[in-house]
Protein backbone atom coordinates (compact mmCIF):
# COMPACT_ATOMS: atom_id res chain seq x y z
CA UNK A 1 0.00 0.00 0.00
CA UNK A 2 1.13 3.56 -0.72
CA UNK A 3 -0.86 5.41 1.94
CA UNK A 4 0.59 8.88 2.56
CA UNK A 5 3.53 8.44 0.18
CA UNK A 6 3.44 11.37 -2.22
CA UNK A 7 6.79 10.98 -3.98
CA UNK A 8 6.81 8.95 -7.18
CA UNK A 9 10.17 7.22 -7.11
CA UNK A 10 10.11 6.61 -10.88
CA UNK A 11 12.09 3.37 -10.47
CA UNK A 12 15.28 5.22 -9.56
CA UNK A 13 17.45 5.82 -6.52
CA UNK A 14 17.17 9.26 -4.89
CA UNK A 15 20.36 10.71 -6.39
CA UNK A 16 19.47 9.52 -9.90
CA UNK A 17 15.94 10.88 -9.55
CA UNK A 18 17.16 14.32 -8.39
CA UNK A 19 19.67 14.51 -11.24
CA UNK A 20 17.06 13.46 -13.80
CA UNK A 21 14.52 16.01 -12.57
CA UNK A 22 17.17 18.75 -12.53
CA UNK A 23 18.15 17.95 -16.13
CA UNK A 24 14.52 17.83 -17.26
CA UNK A 25 13.81 21.15 -15.51
CA UNK A 26 16.79 22.80 -17.23
CA UNK A 27 15.58 21.48 -20.59
CA UNK A 28 12.07 22.74 -19.90
CA UNK A 29 13.36 26.22 -19.02
CA UNK A 30 15.59 26.31 -22.10
CA UNK A 31 13.13 24.91 -24.68
CA UNK A 32 9.83 25.95 -22.99
CA UNK A 33 8.32 22.49 -23.71
CA UNK A 34 9.52 18.90 -23.65
CA UNK A 35 8.06 15.46 -24.40
CA UNK A 36 8.34 12.78 -21.71
CA UNK A 37 6.25 10.13 -19.99
CA UNK A 38 3.19 11.14 -17.97
CA UNK A 39 4.72 9.99 -14.68
CA UNK A 40 7.92 11.99 -15.23
CA UNK A 41 5.90 15.02 -16.34
CA UNK A 42 3.85 14.96 -13.13
CA UNK A 43 7.00 14.60 -11.02
CA UNK A 44 8.65 17.44 -12.96
CA UNK A 45 5.63 19.67 -12.38
CA UNK A 46 5.95 19.22 -8.61
CA UNK A 47 9.69 19.83 -8.86
CA UNK A 48 9.70 23.00 -10.99
CA UNK A 49 6.64 24.96 -9.83
CA UNK A 50 8.20 26.03 -6.47
CA UNK A 51 11.39 27.04 -8.28
CA UNK A 52 9.46 29.26 -10.70
CA UNK A 53 7.66 30.82 -7.72
CA UNK A 54 11.04 31.66 -6.19
CA UNK A 55 12.12 33.33 -9.43
CA UNK A 56 9.14 35.69 -9.63
CA UNK A 57 9.99 39.38 -9.44
CA UNK A 58 7.93 40.01 -6.30
CA UNK A 59 10.23 37.65 -4.38
CA UNK A 60 13.34 39.49 -5.55
CA UNK A 61 12.65 43.09 -4.49
CA UNK A 62 16.05 43.56 -2.84
CA UNK A 63 19.49 42.37 -3.88
CA UNK A 64 19.82 40.14 -0.79
CA UNK A 65 16.54 38.35 -1.43
CA UNK A 66 17.31 38.01 -5.13
CA UNK A 67 20.73 36.49 -4.47
CA UNK A 68 19.32 34.16 -1.83
CA UNK A 69 16.58 32.91 -4.15
CA UNK A 70 19.09 32.37 -6.97
CA UNK A 71 21.27 30.28 -4.65
CA UNK A 72 18.32 28.20 -3.47
CA UNK A 73 17.26 27.49 -7.07
CA UNK A 74 20.89 26.81 -8.08
CA UNK A 75 21.01 24.11 -5.38
CA UNK A 76 18.32 22.21 -7.30
CA UNK A 77 19.14 22.99 -10.95
CA UNK A 78 22.97 23.33 -10.98
CA UNK A 79 23.00 25.12 -14.36
CA UNK A 80 23.94 28.80 -14.65
CA UNK A 81 22.31 29.28 -18.05
CA UNK A 82 19.00 27.84 -16.85
CA UNK A 83 19.08 30.06 -13.75
CA UNK A 84 19.71 33.16 -15.88
CA UNK A 85 16.86 32.24 -18.22
CA UNK A 86 14.53 31.43 -15.30
CA UNK A 87 15.16 34.68 -13.44
CA UNK A 88 15.09 36.66 -16.70
CA UNK A 89 12.47 35.97 -19.34
CA UNK A 90 10.49 33.29 -17.49
CA UNK A 91 9.98 35.35 -14.34
CA UNK A 92 8.82 38.34 -16.44
CA UNK A 93 6.15 36.26 -18.18
CA UNK A 94 4.82 34.58 -15.03
CA UNK A 95 4.92 37.70 -12.86
CA UNK A 96 1.14 38.16 -12.77
CA UNK A 97 0.22 34.46 -12.57
CA UNK A 98 -0.51 33.21 -9.03
CA UNK A 99 0.51 29.62 -9.81
CA UNK A 100 0.04 26.85 -12.33
CA UNK A 101 3.01 27.71 -14.49
CA UNK A 102 3.12 24.42 -16.41
CA UNK A 103 0.62 22.46 -18.50
CA UNK A 104 0.66 18.71 -19.18
CA UNK A 105 -0.91 17.54 -22.46
CA UNK A 106 -1.23 13.79 -22.95
CA UNK A 107 -0.03 12.60 -26.37
CA UNK A 108 -0.87 8.90 -26.47
CA UNK A 109 1.31 5.83 -26.17
CA UNK A 110 4.92 5.35 -27.26
CA UNK A 111 5.41 2.79 -30.03
CA UNK A 112 8.28 0.84 -28.49
CA UNK A 113 7.01 0.05 -25.00
CA UNK A 114 3.44 1.50 -25.01
CA UNK A 115 4.31 4.04 -22.29
CA UNK A 116 1.89 6.95 -21.78
CA UNK A 117 3.55 10.03 -23.30
CA UNK A 118 2.90 13.67 -22.47
CA UNK A 119 4.14 17.11 -23.39
CA UNK A 120 4.86 19.46 -20.51
CA UNK A 121 5.17 23.14 -21.33
CA UNK A 122 5.38 26.53 -19.68
CA UNK A 123 1.88 28.01 -19.95
CA UNK A 124 2.78 31.62 -20.73
CA UNK A 125 5.08 30.73 -23.64
CA UNK A 126 2.44 29.06 -25.82
CA UNK A 127 0.98 31.94 -27.85
CA UNK A 128 -1.11 29.65 -30.09
CA UNK A 129 -3.06 28.13 -27.20
CA UNK A 130 -3.84 31.50 -25.58
CA UNK A 131 -4.39 33.51 -28.78
CA UNK A 132 -8.21 33.60 -28.78
CA UNK A 133 -8.59 34.34 -25.08
CA UNK A 134 -8.49 37.93 -23.83
CA UNK A 135 -6.36 38.68 -20.83
CA UNK A 136 -8.34 38.38 -17.60
CA UNK A 137 -8.59 41.14 -15.04
CA UNK A 138 -6.77 40.41 -11.82
CA UNK A 139 -9.44 41.69 -9.44
CA UNK A 140 -10.70 39.91 -6.40
CA UNK A 141 -14.36 39.23 -5.93
CA UNK A 142 -16.20 39.61 -2.68
CA UNK A 143 -19.52 38.20 -1.55
CA UNK A 144 -20.97 41.63 -0.99
CA UNK A 145 -22.74 43.30 -3.82
CA UNK A 146 -20.69 46.04 -5.43
CA UNK A 147 -21.83 49.61 -5.96
CA UNK A 148 -24.03 50.76 -8.82
CA UNK A 149 -23.78 49.00 -12.13
CA UNK A 150 -23.24 51.26 -15.08
CA UNK A 151 -25.87 51.21 -17.82
CA UNK A 152 -24.44 50.70 -21.27
CA UNK A 153 -26.13 52.51 -24.14
CA UNK A 154 -27.81 50.27 -26.75
CA UNK A 155 -25.86 49.52 -29.91
CA UNK A 156 -27.30 51.00 -33.11
CA UNK A 157 -27.11 48.70 -36.15
CA UNK A 158 -27.29 50.27 -39.60
CA UNK A 159 -28.97 48.71 -42.65
CA UNK A 160 -25.66 47.89 -44.35
CA UNK A 161 -24.46 45.98 -41.28
CA UNK A 162 -27.73 44.02 -41.15
CA UNK A 163 -27.37 43.02 -44.80
CA UNK A 164 -23.75 41.97 -44.22
CA UNK A 165 -24.78 39.80 -41.26
CA UNK A 166 -27.61 38.23 -43.27
CA UNK A 167 -25.20 37.51 -46.14
CA UNK A 168 -22.80 35.74 -43.77
CA UNK A 169 -25.66 33.69 -42.29
CA UNK A 170 -26.83 32.66 -45.79
CA UNK A 171 -23.29 31.58 -46.72
CA UNK A 172 -23.06 29.48 -43.55
CA UNK A 173 -26.35 27.74 -44.32
CA UNK A 174 -25.17 26.94 -47.85
CA UNK A 175 -21.89 25.59 -46.47
CA UNK A 176 -23.78 23.36 -44.02
CA UNK A 177 -25.93 21.96 -46.84
CA UNK A 178 -22.87 21.13 -48.95
CA UNK A 179 -21.30 19.07 -46.14
CA UNK A 180 -24.25 16.66 -46.03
Amino acid sequence: MRHGKKVNHLGRKAAHRRAMLANMACSLIEHKRINTTVAKAKALKQFIEPLITKSKAENNQTVEKGTHNRRIVFKYLRDKYAITELFGSVSEKVGERPGGYTRIIKLGNRLGDNADMAMIELVDFNELYNAGQPKKKSTRRSRRSGGKKEDTPPVVVTDTEEKAVEGVADAEVKADDSEE
